[in-house]
């Protein structure tokens, strides 16, 4: 069971999961062991998934973001799967998101230019026989990127 403490320090990892213990603990008035036992525990548990670094997309010619939905032609649990499957692999989508409502995914993904994406339509959407419609929109500017949960 997580406590006050607990969500401290999640809350501080967010921010910057590089930080040492020792500064980590400073930050929220703990020993650097404490906290590091208490990191080893939340890892254990799952708490914390993944640890990683975010980089910048625009220094690495990776600057084109498309928003992604997506409608199956059958929407049978094995289809589904496959689908899901597929995206998880490809490098260019970044999030996947299965949603309730008019379609049935809607996708995050990177391109490094417009003719890298209209590629990528081909690969994953033309391509595929399940998908039966997918329709794209094309960031023009990203205002808020962040992976940080309100803990």
């Amino acid at each position: 069971m997580m406590d006050a403490i607990d969500k401290k320090i999640l809350r501080a990892i967010q921010v910057n999961s590089r930080q040492s213990s020792q500064a980590l603990g400073e930050q929220i008035g703990l020993s650097a062991t404490s906290c590091q036992r208490r990191l080893k525990k939340l890892r254990a548990a799952g708490v914390i998934a993944k640890e990683v670094a975010v980089l910048d997309g625009a220094q690495l010619d990776q600057f084109v973001t498309i928003l992604v939905e997506v409608i199956i032609k059958q929407g049978s649990s094995a289809n589904l799967s496959r689908f899901k499957r597929n995206m998880r692999s490809h490098p260019a989508v970044q999030q996947c998101y299965y949603v309730t409502g008019t379609h049935d995914f809607v996708l995050v993904i990177t391109a490094s230019s417009m003719l890298a994406y209209e590629k990528l339509t081909y690969e994953l959407f033309f391509a595929d026989e399940l998908v039966q419609k997918f329709h794209s929109t094309v960031v023009m500017e990203n205002v808020k990127l962040g992976l940080s949960l309100p803990v």
